[in-house]
């Protein structure tokens, strides 16, 4: 595809999928953001004590404030991603209730004034994602520039949901794939070129957690 109908093409993808989760009732989102908290605490046990960045959620996104004061409360650190200049890194900063935030690009919120901190694990929302694991943002490229400068990698899961699978981005070379993908279904695992599905983590007590080598790389360290 050439890269002008690329960008026609994804623009027009994110428009259709954006508009269907929006349309979206509120008790839906309920049930998938609950679905989605136990699936991720549950299967990836190690997020309690980690450096974790998620997205303040926009456009009936999967909410993960609910989640990281679950973590918080286990001894995670949470953080949200400050963009600093358009064509540049993201820096992500220290983020829980009663730091100040302010209005960025597309009204996301943003800790106006805390520390830096470098995230082990980032939670990171989709408006589309493919079977490779590759997914469609607002098209700003920050992530996938960021991922790329940051000097160790961290453990990147894409959240979303099910209706939002699509057969390809038609990834580009700086597209970065997922390592999971989690949705209101279950987990979904990036292996060789393709994603896996590993189900849905069952309680903790009854299952030693599928995902739950992911952990060797999430380590706090900020």
């Amino acid at each position: 595809m050439h890269p002008d109908e690329l960008k026609t093409w994804r623009k027009a993808e994110r428009t259709r999928l954006v508009a269907a989760r929006e349309a979206l009732p509120a008790q839906t989102v309920q049930r998938f953001r609950h679905a989605m908290d136990s699936h991720l605490e549950r299967g990836f046990p190690g997020l309690r004590q980690a450096t974790l960045a998620f997205c303040w959620p926009i456009r009936n996104e999967y909410d993960a404030r609910h989640l990281a004061k679950t973590l918080r409360e286990a001894g995670a650190l949470t953080a949200l991603p400050v963009v600093v200049a358009p064509k540049t890194p993201l820096v992500f900063r220290e983020w829980h209730p009663g730091i100040a935030l302010a209005e960025g690009p597309l009204g996301i919120a943003y800790p106006a004034d805390s520390r830096e901190v470098t995230p082990r694990a980032v939670l990171l929302p989709m408006n589309g994602w493919d079977a490779q694991g590759y997914r469609l943002g607002y098209g700003g490229g920050f992530f996938d520039r960021t991922l790329a400068a940051l000097k160790e990698r961290p453990l990147v899961i894409g959240v979303s949901y099910e209706m939002a699978r699509m057969a390809t981005i038609h990834p580009q070379s700086w597209d970065v794939p997922m390592d999971y993908v989690v949705t209101e279904r279950g987990v979904y695992r990036h292996d060789a070129s393709e994603l896996v599905f590993l189900g849905a983590p069952g309680p903790t007590s009854e299952m030693a957690s599928p995902v739950c080598y992911a952990d060797e790389r999430i380590v706090r360290g900020d």
